[in-house]
């Protein structure tokens, strides 16, 4: 079995063990940043079980939506039919390790974009910040460390602060504006039922020119 292989097989696992792994609703954090933008095409990456996805399609963007796990992809498609939104969103089996969707958007939304496994995040990251087109954005969300329930598994796993993020993405001056680079709290609920309260960060940039 190859590397990628046994990524692919780890998330599909790991959705395949429960109905529904998350809430199904769109992340807090990318509602709060980008509720006032106009519609237009928009990139979501590591999309899971489609809740961001949905929530744009039903505001009038026209989403491509990727994710490496066929189980999950076909879990977020059945939703999609469901809420009857066929047509807004093209999902999409990618693994972003080793390849990237064509073309330009107007938001590109990297939402809690980790992985357990091998994923090379700054080169992705710095891919997606060009694929923004002018005049368009970026928003990187991402965890500031492990849950309170789960310790400190990895040890050599480093979660980036909202500044290095902005430093890995080696954005060429005069062309981009940081409009936010920032950590903030997030109340979560832990597997027990008890809510607990996380420290996420945020980085939106706007491409200029």
């Amino acid at each position: 079995m190859s590397d990628r292989t046994a990524e692919v097989r780890l998330w599909d696992e790991m959705y395949s063990g429960a109905e529904h792994y998350w809430s199904g609703e769109a992340n807090t954090a990318l509602v709060e940043q980008v509720a006032d933008l106009p519609p237009g095409r928009v990139l979501d990456l590591g999309c899971g079980e489609g809740g961001d996805a949905l929530w744009f399609a039903g505001r009038g963007w026209q989403v491509t939506a990727v994710d490496l796990s066929p189980v999950v992809l076909g879990r977020a498609r059945a939703r999609c039919a469901e809420a009857g939104l066929d047509g807004r969103i093209d999902w999409r089996e990618v693994d972003l390790a080793v390849d990237f969707p064509a073309g330009e958007f107007d938001l590109v939304s990297a939402q809690f974009l980790h992985s357990w496994g091998e994923l090379p995040r700054e080169r992705v990251l710095r891919r997606a910040a060009e694929a923004v087109a002018p005049g368009g954005t970026l928003l990187v969300e991402g965890h500031c460390g492990w849950p309170e329930w789960e310790g400190n598994p990895h040890p050599e796993v480093h979660f980036p602060t909202p500044q290095e993020v902005v430093d890995s993405l080696r954005l060429a001056d005069g062309r981009w504006e940081v409009q936010v680079c920032a950590e903030h709290e997030r109340v979560q609920a832990a597997p027990d039922g008890t809510e607990i309260t996380r420290i996420d960060s945020t980085v939106k940039v706007r491409r200029l020119r």
